[in-house]
């Protein structure tokens, strides 16, 4: 994933915290858990300790064999118990992790997702949430019981024998190699889930442009794009899987060795009289309970190094800031208040750049839009404007027109506040759109993009999305306003029918009609449509247009449009050329005055 800037600062267990304060309950209950269960291990040597002394003296020892075989049998409750409680807290986490993760996704700068590949991102909400399970399940709790464990063994161990003790800790310091290597763990794991977010987007791009690349014949190569990734994948994996590989081997190795010399010495110990058959089997019992929760510590502390990985790929997502939190407070802004009057909005019979070419009449409407000596660039690109100005009256519809990447659509991208100006400013009712807050701004704004993009989902579902209470009647009314009435009809599902990913279950038209019917159904004041007819015939381009003119009848309409037919009768036609404002006017004026226009009209056989 491309990155800028410096690299953000090394997250740490305590970065953890928040995510859990929500499973505090269950973790609670489970930490309680883990404490019983801790004293009934540390109370098995102790008993057993007391059977084998009962059974040197002759004694009976019914009693202690009961207890012990209840204290087995609680431990096990207990840890079943104790296993839920943690799973139902991991799963909560990720749940948690997930919800917060896609909320603060869909509120990020439209230009996060230029600079970002889409693969990635969802890899940190999939793949990466799930290793944040490990965190709860055999993570930072198996480090705080296994403590008390080993508090409770190495303080019996001493009581009983301090030189064993001694022996034993000599035996375990192998160990510390095993810790050593835990803590490269987190490095592999980053990068391991970064491959895998690679390899993700390489899937998501094959899979999503799956016609285009059949159609071109190109699976061969398209597979082996996305087998390249997968091996990058399966080699960051196999470094993480050599690392915790060598994890279990070393404790192993450490334990053993500590267990034979413990053994030895005590073996001979207890010949020697310095220490009793039972004093010597119960400190091999602790040697064993100490073991335990030392090789799950180095488990746990192995898999948080690898959620910690995880973690850091996470909140650099969580870090960056979202679309209203990366405003900053600006200062006022030359232009109309909200409230104050607005200056009349010329009307030229044609101006051209530098000048006019005819008296303007007036138009006493305020402007709805206006922009005012915009210039911008994408992030990381060539200027694509250059001191654009027009104003468009409230009520009126205006026509953006000419060549392919001129910055038509970047215009209607900055109304939209997808974008912030590098340069002048955009109004929306007299006020910068930047001093307005972005859901206030786009609620007066129904935007149709170029490529009129459909959800998966029901016919339903895309036609509610910008107003998710609107009427049956409503929604079969502004069917029927763009010829598609049929829709509810077609399928025995009616409404309710799937129109597949993307849409692909309806024609290009039908998907452009669609997305046209979306907007018109919320009744936005100002409408922008980005070549709403390019993918129409004739037939339906005509009841369409009906439809857009009615909709327009008392809302201020922005067109961008290549059909100059769709466009003839707009109140001001803009033309762009190479991001500047070359003419302004209407269709007969601009056709008479300015060669850009009459060229672009004269293809499309609208002048002689």
């Amino acid at each position: 994933m491309t990155s800028t800037g410096p690299p953000p600062p090394r997250v740490g267990p305590a970065a953890l915290l928040p995510y859990l304060r929500g499973q505090a309950a269950p973790l609670v209950a489970a930490a309680a858990l883990s404490l019983v269960a801790a004293a009934g291990t540390l109370a098995q040597p102790l008993l057993v300790r007391l059977v084998l002394d009962d059974l040197t003296a002759g004694r009976p020892v019914g009693r202690y064999v009961v207890l012990v075989v209840a204290v087995l049998v609680g431990i096990a409750g207990v840890n079943g118990v104790r296993s839920y409680l943690l799973q139902r807290a991991g799963e909560g986490l990720v749940l948690a992790t997930r919800r917060r993760l896609a909320g603060h996704l869909l509120r990020l700068p439209v230009a996060e997702y230029d600079r970002r590949r889409t693969g990635d991102l969802l890899s940190r909400v999939g793949a990466d949430t799930t290793l944040l399970r490990t965190v709860v399940t055999s993570g930072l709790l198996e480090l705080a019981s296994g403590a008390v464990v080993v508090a409770g063994a190495v303080a019996m161990m001493v009581a009983l024998d301090p030189l064993m003790f001694a022996v034993t800790v000599a035996g375990l310091l192998g160990m510390l190699g095993a810790a050593a290597i835990a803590r490269r763990v987190r490095t592999a794991s980053a990068h391991a889930q970064a491959e895998v977010g690679e390899m993700t987007s390489a899937v998501e791009r094959a899979v999503s442009a799956v016609r285009t690349i059949r159609a071109a014949r190109a699976e061969a190569r398209e597979a082996a794009v996305v087998s390249g990734a997968a091996r990058e994948a399966y080699a960051a994996g196999l470094r993480m899987a050599r690392l915790t590989s060598l994890v279990g081997p070393t404790v192993t190795t450490a334990f053993q060795a500590a267990f034979l010399t413990v053994l030895g010495v005590g073996g001979a110990r207890v010949a020697a009289g310095a220490m009793s058959l039972g004093d010597l089997v119960a400190f091999v019992l602790f040697l064993f309970i100490l073991m335990l929760p030392l090789v799950q510590a180095m488990t746990a502390y192995t898999q948080l190094q690898a959620a910690l990985g995880a973690l850091q790929r996470i909140e650099d997502v969580l870090r960056l800031p979202t679309e209203d939190a990366a405003d900053a407070p600006r200062p006022p802004t030359a232009g109309p208040a909200s409230g104050a009057a607005a200056a009349p909005v010329p009307r030229p019979a044609a101006t051209v750049a530098g000048g006019s070419t005819g008296g303007p009449a007036t138009d006493t409407r305020p402007p709805a839009v206006e922009f005012d000596r915009v210039g911008f660039a994408y992030p990381g690109g060539e200027p694509v404007l250059h001191q654009v100005s027009f104003r468009v009256g409230q009520g009126t519809r205006t026509a953006i027109v000419g060549p392919s990447g001129a910055g038509k659509s970047t215009l209607l991208a900055l109304v939209e506040r997808f974008y912030d100006v590098d340069e002048g400013a955009v109004r929306v009712g007299g006020v910068d759109v930047r001093d307005q807050p972005r859901d206030v701004l786009r609620a007066r704004l129904g935007y149709v993009e170029q490529e009129a993009p459909v959800l998966a989902g029901t016919i339903r579902d895309n036609l509610l999305l910008a107003r998710p209470h609107a009427t049956e009647e409503e929604v079969r009314r502004v069917l029927a306003a763009v010829n598609l009435a049929e829709l509810a009809t077609r399928a025995p599902e009616g409404l309710d029918a799937q129109v597949g990913e993307g849409g692909v279950l309806l024609s290009g038209g039908e998907r452009q009609r669609l997305a046209i019917a979306r907007t018109l159904l919320a009744a936005p004041p100002i409408l922008l449509l980005d070549e709403p007819t390019s993918n129409l015939d004739s037939r339906n381009e005509q009841a369409l247009r009906a439809a857009i003119d009615a909709a327009a009848a008392d809302r201020t309409t922005i067109v961008v449009a290549h059909r100059l037919a769709t466009v003839v009768d707009a109140d001001q036609i803009v033309v762009l050329d190479r991001g500047r404002v070359v003419a302004t006017g209407r269709h007969e004026e601009l056709a008479a005055t300015n060669p850009l226009y009459r060229e672009l009209a004269a293809h499309q056989l609208l002048v002689p």
